[in-house]
């Protein structure tokens, strides 16, 4: 006789017994409905002893790949291990795979249910597999519309840009062109610009006549004012305004 089989045997013989003694049959996640489970399947397993054979277990579609470590006692730690091991296994699906095991981090949940068959646990376990996968679907949809959010605000952000002629090579080659003064006492910054090997960071300064810029070079650092251009202010603002 097949082991499954003998599962099955035990469930009926578990739920014919509930059913005589009360009338009706508790949920199987009852802890009264596991005891007679478990009763039933040790007096079949006895009864039928040498006939019992374990079927081979089809692998799974995909390695199961690292496990994260059980909660629990060294001793159900070992236990535990094994059996979620070879639960796993027995399901082709990846999905259902993860989902128990985020669902259960704690041996002695693998342990505890090793006499259980497994589509008995996969059907007590659907409502709150349907509730994840919905959950896992929400977030995924909410990615997607995040990202294609802000691919929207980076593509309308550089039609803004060529519309307006503005590029990073083009600022750089404003600030070269402007006359340079002694620093002035800094202000708020105005834009971050990148080109080859120059960096600039560009601020408003207290005299309303200049603008400061800190650059960074294969030189080294450098620190310079220039002639504040309202044009170049805009440029520099609106330069500024990229999403992140």
């Amino acid at each position: 006789m097949d082991i499954s089989a003998l599962r099955e045997m035990a469930i009926e013989a578990a739920n014919r017994a509930l059913y005589e003694k009360h009338g009706f049959v508790p949920s199987e996640e009852s802890d009264e409905w596991e005891d007679e489970y478990r009763r039933q399947f040790a007096a079949l397993k006895q009864r039928y002893g040498n006939q019992v054979a374990v079927s081979a277990r089809p692998a799974a579609t995909a390695p199961l790949g690292q496990l994260p470590e059980l909660r629990g006692t060294l001793e159900e730690q070992r236990w535990g291990n094994s059996i979620r091991e070879e639960r796993l296994r027995e399901i082709p699906s990846e999905a259902v795979r993860a989902f128990w095991v985020q669902l259960w981090p704690r041996a002695k949940q693998w342990v505890d249910t090793r006499d259980v068959p497994l589509q008995t646990l996969l059907q007590r376990l659907k409502p709150q597999y349907d509730d994840w996968r919905k959950k896992q679907a929400d977030a995924t949809a909410a990615r997607r519309a995040e990202a294609q959010k802000k691919a929207a605000e980076l593509a309308a952000y550089q039609r803004k840009l060529k519309e307006a002629g503005v590029s990073p090579e083009g600022l750089v080659e404003m600030v070269d062109a402007s006359e340079r003064f002694d620093p002035a006492p800094l202000g708020p910054k105005l834009a971050d610009i990148t080109v080859a090997d120059r960096h600039l960071r560009i601020f408003e300064t207290s005299d309303p006549n200049l603008l400061l810029v800190k650059e960074k070079d294969l030189r080294g650092n450098h620190e310079y004012a220039i002639e504040r251009d309202e044009g170049l202010v805009g440029d520099l603002k609106l330069f500024a305004q990229a999403p992140h």
